[in-house]
């Protein structure tokens, strides 16, 4: 049975607001307007008349969900790989990729709340059907790169916790499918309160590594400045690289345009606008644990490895490994692997989320929930697995830190069309961004 279509959006008054409708249907004719995520969509209430509090009580949880993609296993590689390296100097990537973030996230909510429209069904209402697939394409490749990443990263873990080969570990990880399908068939609430619980763990853990690393905390905010040797450095720039390609996930700006719309709040401009402000704040505080996060991984390479000389840990096993005898903390190496698993697996619950939206919104394409999240796991699993059979285990962290460099060169192909789309005035109407 085909979803209902969602309703039109109203405006207060016959004025310019009214066009940030006409993107929402102007393709009627062309497209059937099915809701992004139609599961899920606008199934949590918003009370109109409610305290600013309570509202935003409503509208925390999407940005957790897109904060998951910037402290994934591949951001683990790259910082733990620049903080061995060398020392504190690449916070600064770490900081201006998540503003970067930050901002285009701002922009992927403003899409799908003016227009109710995720990124992946405004690109096929707005390009050519050839440009379309060739975005789409992207677009999967991205995913795909994103999904070895938390595959391997999980792998890693459960080799780190349970003695596991790399090669059964990544096999597993094809059954984390069955966990998302339970979770979202209970409710999109209770996705988001799994999320933010493995979010306050793998932070919880951290800040127990931190306190035993003893950083050096003036070197730390002086990393935070930009230097000009990241880009004479080939080693550090290709790192650094890697770290901007792990921080800004291009999947993320079609995941967060969709799941904002899981929301019921009003149609008219008014409180469209409020919905912006409240879904905004809420990406912004979040993408604020994700900086802490990604910082701290950083932190303890430099802290744990790089001020004693031991500027060759890139590999996470290695750093597993040193962990509890160079800290002197027996839990770091427990807890280290056991924060890694979380974030595995939380990335893999937004990965597979976000690669249901952009088939469905590039193709029109809807598969059952089960078989499209098991089309995604294979296409991470199945070179995930030739890589460790012919290259073997000690090619991991390689292969994480070359996902991330990838990441980072397909993000033009989603931040271009969303400056586009969100800057002009016949899609957005008066919520299109300023001319700054």
């Amino acid at each position: 049975m085909e979803p209902a279509a969602p309703p039109q959006l109203e405006s207060d008054s016959l004025t310019a607001e009214s066009a940030a409708d006409s993107f929402a249907t102007v393709n009627r004719s062309r497209f059937a307007a099915i809701p992004s995520l139609p599961e899920a969509h606008r199934t949590i209430p918003v009370a109109s008349g409610a305290h600013w509090l309570r509202k935003i009580l409503a509208f925390a949880g999407p940005g957790y969900l897109v904060a998951v993609g910037y402290m994934d296993p591949g951001n683990w590689a790259t910082d733990l790989g620049g903080g061995s390296k060398f020392g504190y100097t690449l916070l600064s990537v770490i900081l201006l990729s998540n503003l970067m973030a930050m901002f285009l996230q701002a922009l992927s909510a403003k899409l799908g709340i003016a227009t109710g429209r995720d990124l992946a069904q405004a690109c096929r209402e707005h390009y050519s059907r050839r440009t379309s697939l060739i975005l789409w394409v992207i677009c999967e490749l991205a995913i795909a790169a994103c999904d070895l990443a938390e595959v391997l990263g999980s792998a890693v873990a459960l080799k780190l916790l349970f003695g596991l080969p790399l090669l059964a570990g990544v096999l597993i990880t094809g059954l984390d499918v069955l966990l998302v399908l339970a979770l979202q068939g209970r409710g999109f609430r209770l996705v988001e309160a799994f999320v933010v619980t493995l979010i306050g763990t793998i932070a919880a853990c951290f800040a127990y590594e931190i306190f035993f690393a003893h950083p050096l905390w003036r070197e730390a905010t002086i990393g935070f400045l930009p230097r000009a040797e990241i880009l004479r450095n080939r080693e550090m720039l290709y790192i650094a690289i890697g770290i901007l390609g792990a921080t800004v996930m291009p999947h993320n700006l079609y995941l967060h345009s969709s799941i904002v719309q899981t929301r019921a709040f009003g149609t008219s401009a008014r409180e469209r606008r409020e919905a912006m402000r409240y879904a905004i704040f809420d990406s912004t505080v979040a993408l604020g644990f994700a900086l802490f996060i990604n910082a701290a991984i950083l932190v303890l390479g430099a802290a744990a490895f790089h001020t004693r000389g031991l500027n060759n840990v890139a590999e996470i096993a290695d750093a597993y490994k040193l962990l509890s005898p160079v800290l002197g903390a027996s839990l770091a190496s427990t807890l280290f692997a056991f924060a890694l698993l979380a974030s595995g697996q939380n990335s893999t619950l937004t990965g597979t989320l976000a690669g249901q939206i952009v088939m469905e919104g590039f193709l029109h394409l809807r598969l059952k929930p089960w078989l499209r999240r098991l089309i995604t796991r294979g296409i991470a699993i199945i070179p995930a697995a030739l890589v460790i059979g012919l290259a073997g285990e000690n090619k991991v962290t390689s292969l994480l830190i070359l996902s991330q460099v990838i990441l980072s060169f397909q993000l033009p192909f989603a931040v271009i069309p969303l400056i586009q789309f969100t800057s002009d005035h016949s899609k957005m109407g008066v919520f299109a961004n300023s001319r700054p």
